[in-house]
């Protein structure tokens, strides 16, 4: 794992910009995918042609293709103003229409849809993305968020404290993001979890950024073309090291990263998905940066692709 921190997280001092530095604890440094006994390729979606009925599954806890219906009409919040459309899918994912985010420099920032659910031991939250081809560097993208509960102020909980280390009882969150590694790579980057735990690791200017954890080997996210993304998250036992996370890109696993210690409290559990595009103009230059998404599920067990019809 390597340990890098968002755009966000640049120190400016005396007019020079000094990118942060930190290293994550040895107990979840290590990439595990290689060995990992995680499954890969067909999952819970291979059961339903092109996902129809896979709503109804026991083991779904949420699902939305965006083919019926509103726009976030079964999220519980949505971005207001001319963000965020319904356009066609043209190919991607298995209907006709998909969630359509357009983040423009100087009148807004992106943004997204927000769901609440009952949460589990173990959460996977698989969708489907593209990236238009004159899309630039993203700064947030979508992220799985621990809330003390579902109402009032506690399901707010898990929501803001940019740079804050944790308590442990309060909040945790990870999010499946592109990485643009301070613009080395060409945007919109590689993919990484960029995380908020209790034990997360210290920034160089004193301040807790997401710690990342970026797999080797990765060629750069690919533009104009439907991708299939899937997370996990497994709770710990809270105060021990025992919890989880990894993801699948086209149904490939490529990072599984373990001895996680999320949480201090059983009270505090995943349990509300951002589904978002977000940018800054720190590394984003483009003036429109559009991505679709489509197919969005969020389940007990692996999910996988789509199963073509």
């Amino acid at each position: 794992m390597r340990v890098n921190y968002w755009l966000m997280a640049i120190w400016v001092l005396g007019g020079c910009t000094v990118p942060p530095v930190a290293r994550a604890t040895d107990d979840v440094s290590t990439n595990r995918a290689p060995q990992s006994g995680l499954p890969q390729g067909p999952g819970l979606a291979a059961r339903y042609p092109a996902d129809a009925g896979i709503a109804d599954d026991p083991a779904v806890i949420f699902a939305d293709d965006f083919e019926r219906g509103e726009l976030g009409a079964r999220w519980d919040e949505k971005t207001a103003g001319n963000v965020l459309s319904l356009a066609p899918a043209d190919g991607g994912g298995c209907g006709q229409r998909c969630l359509k985010v357009e983040a423009r420099l100087g009148e807004n920032q992106g943004g997204g849809l927000t769901k609440w659910f009952a949460p589990g031991a173990v959460v996977f939250v698989r969708f489907y993305v593209r990236f238009d081809r004159n899309c630039d560097y993203v700064h947030h993208f979508v992220t799985l968020r621990a809330n003390k509960g579902a109402r009032g102020a506690d399901k707010w909980s898990g929501f803001g404290g940019a740079g804050v280390r944790p308590v442990g009882d309060e909040r945790f969150s990870t999010a499946l993001e592109p990485w643009g590694d301070w613009g080395r790579w060409p945007a919109p980057g590689k993919w990484n979890f960029y995380s908020y735990w209790h034990e997360m690791s210290v920034s160089g200017d004193g301040k807790y950024w997401g710690n990342s954890f970026l797999p080797a080997g990765q060629e750069v996210i690919p533009k104009d073309r439907w991708i299939c993304a899937e997370f996990m998250l497994r709770e710990n036992t809270p105060g021990q090291p025992d919890g989880e996370q990894a993801f699948w890109i086209d149904g490939l696993l490529l990072g599984d990263w373990r001895g996680m210690n999320w949480r201090k409290t059983e009270s505090l559990h995943a349990n509300a998905l951002t589904l978002e595009s977000y940018v800054t103009d720190r590394w984003t230059k483009n003036r429109t940066n559009t991505v679709y998404f489509d197919d969005v599920v969020i389940a007990r067990e692996y999910i996988g692709p789509v199963r073509r019809k």
